[in-house]
């Protein structure tokens, strides 16, 4: 008889929202053969009480820490973190799931330091369907991709997209074309909060694909 699969270490790197929700599930058994071994949080007190009715409280740690400890880092985090989670966890070799895809565009050395490790950066979907399709289709010619958006007016204020000036009291004139600009800037001609326009961009762009020398010559459309 086979033995059983030994269970990934998750880790979590910032209890708000997503990856409280995320940590609740796995801890309640939802996600099988995944165990969650540690998390990071600004507020422990905060995040101890979050915690205080799962199974087995997962002990906090430092965000360097985490991938000391586990298998798949989550990092759930502002992006101004981001390299504090994903530096340590490439360099050990570990899996990384970004929640901060836009942040990537500002460590891209970390895909080569991946590649150097036997890393690997998952990025999640987010609310896209048919991502792996529009991966499929990357690998021919896609020309351009239109984002449509009905994300409340007020959520999209600060967003390059918008006209210059715009504020949450007035209405919010949008540039007559939306953004026009490469796969590999979409993520910050974007506003803050959807992730996905980021992953799509990820998505459409070839630099993923292996070649002898590590990476492929990026191709933007």
């Amino acid at each position: 008889m086979a033995s059983a699969r030994t269970p990934l270490k998750l880790a979590v790197a910032g209890l708000g929202a997503i990856g409280l929700a995320v940590a609740r599930r796995v801890d309640a058994g939802e996600l099988p053969g995944i165990h969650l071994v540690a998390a990071a949080a600004r507020d422990h007190d905060k995040a101890r009480k979050a915690t205080a009715q799962f199974r087995a409280p997962p002990p906090l740690a430092p965000l360097a820490a985490l991938a000391e400890v586990a298998d798949v880092i989550l990092e759930c985090l502002p992006a101004a973190h981001f390299a504090a989670v994903a530096e340590p966890a490439l360099g050990n070799g570990r899996i990384l799931m970004p929640l901060s895809v836009g942040a990537l565009l500002d460590h891209w050395d970390l895909v080569a330091r991946a590649e150097a490790t036997g890393a690997r950066i998952l990025v999640p979907t987010g609310a896209l369907l048919g991502l792996d399709a529009v991966r499929a289709a990357a690998e021919g010619t896609i020309n351009s991709v239109r984002m449509v958006t009905r994300k409340p007016p007020a959520g999209l204020v600060g967003a390059p997209v918008l006209a210059p000036g715009a504020s949450r009291q007035a209405a919010l004139p949008i540039r007559s074309r939306g953004s026009t600009a490469r796969s590999s800037d979409a993520p910050r001609s974007s506003a803050s909060s959807p992730n996905t326009m980021p992953s799509l961009a990820w998505s459409v762009r070839s630099c993923w694909s292996r070649t002898t020398n590590g990476l492929s010559r990026e191709r933007d459309t």
